[in-house]
């Protein structure tokens, strides 16, 4: 039990159509379906944010999406409001086989704080307990897919990394949003991180 497979935030409203539509969101769902019976374990994410969540444009006068802010814990891109909790949005893709999933992580659902990693919000000091409950079951080495791999796919790697898993992205299995450059600078940091990818 020592390979685990992180799905990292398939969900409807990162897909086309969506309120943060990733392009080709949609188009990862059947290979990574196809991936999951080669992992001893499959971890899903789930973006899961309260109404009016500080991460939205929309809860900020005069701000509009995809502007950076500075939060207590740092700078913070400005989001469109997304995978609202218990949204139709924030569901999974209906084609994403989620009977597999071993466990379940939200993410993002406290008020004053993003959460872009699987293992840490995004003052890089909360936990998720991601990282105890691989620990507890032995898992050493980690494949992450999904959306975006600029965001949400990087900053989990290179956390992943940092706490000593062995991390490899499959990049054909991810897709970027790619602000302003934002995908080759996370292809840059999760390298230098000792991040494989693939």
């Amino acid at each position: 039990m020592s390979h685990a497979l992180i799905v990292i935030d398939v969900q409807n409203d990162f897909c086309p159509r969506g309120a943060l539509a990733v392009p080709d969101g949609d188009k990862i769902v059947g290979g990574i379906n196809a991936l999951m019976s080669d992992f001893n374990a499959v971890i899903l994410t789930q973006d899961w944010h309260p109404g009016g969540h500080s991460s939205f444009a929309s809860s900020h006068d005069g701000k509009s999406p995809y502007e950076v802010i500075e939060m207590p814990y740092g700078p913070q891109v400005l989001w469109p409001d997304h995978c609202i909790q218990g949204s139709d949005g924030a569901m999974f893709h209906a084609d994403l086989n989620t009977d597999r999933a071993d466990m379940i992580v939200r993410k993002g659902y406290r008020q004053g704080i993003d959460s872009y990693s699987a293992f840490f919000e995004n003052d890089h000091k909360t936990p998720t307990g991601l990282e105890g409950y691989l620990r507890t079951r032995g898992i050493t080495d980690l494949t992450l897919v999904g959306l975006a791999t600029d965001f949400c796919v990087n900053f989990s790697a290179v956390d992943a990394a940092r706490l000593g898993f062995k991390v490899e992205v499959r990049m054909d299995l991810c897709r970027a949003i790619d602000l302003d450059g934002s995908l080759v600078s996370a292809q840059s940091g999760m390298a230098a991180a000792g991040v494989t990818l693939v």
